[in-house]
């Protein structure tokens, strides 16, 4: 095991490395949409365009730019110049950083296959990973396109995609760290294993409707707790057709699913929690089951208290940190509860 470790340290500091970039990434992409920037970089090309604005003649350029697409038009028609630097600053790190990750998962990707560093099934791992991250990048364009046509928001539903497809792509890259770290497994527990997969696809699809909620500013209503106001059946399950569009497309309906997902997640985590007594589990998968349960109560509460405050900016970046550190510690009890193979 430690030879093994001694041969992947470098492909293990490039992983971890990779996963607290994307870490900081969501925290920026978190300020990006809470701050209303998203949409401040109207042009976009890959290999050109690093530099910002460095003078008033090119600032004053990118402002008429700005002026032409409908978020100028029908909500920032009062900005000045100095409220548009505010909104491109966030935008503009937050592109800066996607390519910088690009860089840092692809050149040391190409130095591991010329060192023949990569064995074949890492080599295949590593090679999904780079398209998941292309593919992220991908998103996030087609995200911010549906945001410049006809009407000044993106669409929660490419918001949602570009999201998840980041948090997809921590958790491969987390999965392929911690099967470096540990090689070897001792035990196997299929009660654990069966309730993290689980607990995994109702936290991915958590995800997908917080960012459906943040997509459609659905936590600005109704912000009370642990009910809805009664009103929000009329509003919502009566609003669109046909129904099922109300809990897709309506704020009461995804904000009413998100709530309950939150309620499945906690249950899960406690079934596993008070499940695990009853096995006789080593350290690390007692540590495992601890930590998600932390997380889980941590993130409800702070959903609540976010929810009841109309989601401030702060609480907003700070409830999306969890719900990654929450699939993050999903990830861990998926892998350590895994049959050794």
């Amino acid at each position: 095991m430690e030879n093994i470790q001694r041969k992947n340290v470098s492909i293990i500091l490039w992983l971890f490395t990779g996963c607290t970039l994307i870490f900081t990434m969501v925290i920026v992409g978190g300020i990006t949409r809470l701050t209303g920037s998203g949409l401040s970089m109207v042009d976009w090309k890959l290999f050109m365009g690093a530099i910002p604005p460095l003078n008033y003649q090119e600032w004053m350029e990118a402002f008429d730019q700005y002026k032409q697409y409908p978020e100028y038009k029908e909500r920032n028609f009062m900005f000045t110049l100095a409220d548009f630097k505010k909104i491109f600053f966030w935008e503009y790190i937050h592109r800066m950083l996607g390519r910088f990750i690009g860089l840092v998962f692809i050149i040391p990707y190409i130095y591991f296959i010329v060192r023949k560093r990569f064995s074949k099934k890492l080599f295949i791992q590593c090679t999904i990973l780079l398209f998941m991250g292309s593919l992220q990048g991908f998103f996030g364009w087609w995200m911010v396109k549906s945001g410049l046509v006809d009407r000044p928001d993106v669409s929660h539903i490419r918001l949602a995609t570009h999201l998840i497809t980041a948090f997809l792509t921590f958790s491969y890259t987390f999965w392929i760290l911690l099967s470096l770290l540990f090689p070897e497994k001792e035990h196997y527990n299929k009660l654990l294993y069966n309730s993290s997969i689980f607990l995994f696809f109702i936290v991915v699809l958590q995800i997908i409707y917080g960012a459906f909620v943040a997509g459609l500013d659905a936590g600005k209503i109704y912000n009370t707790w642990p009910k809805m106001h009664e009103q929000w059946i009329a509003e919502s399950v009566y609003a669109m057709t046909p129904v099922w569009s109300n809990f897709v497309n309506g704020l009461a309906g995804v904000q009413f699913i998100h709530r309950w997902l939150a309620y499945i997640v906690l249950a899960i985590v406690i079934f596993m929690f008070f499940k695990s007594r009853n096995f006789n589990l080593s350290k690390i998968e007692v540590n495992a089951i601890n930590i998600v349960s932390i997380v889980v109560f941590l993130q409800v509460v702070l959903g609540v208290i976010t929810l009841i405050y109309g989601v401030p900016i702060w609480l907003g970046v700070i409830h999306q940190l969890g719900a990654f550190l929450l699939l993050a510690s999903t990830v861990f009890c998926l892998f350590i509860f895994k049959k050794t193979t």
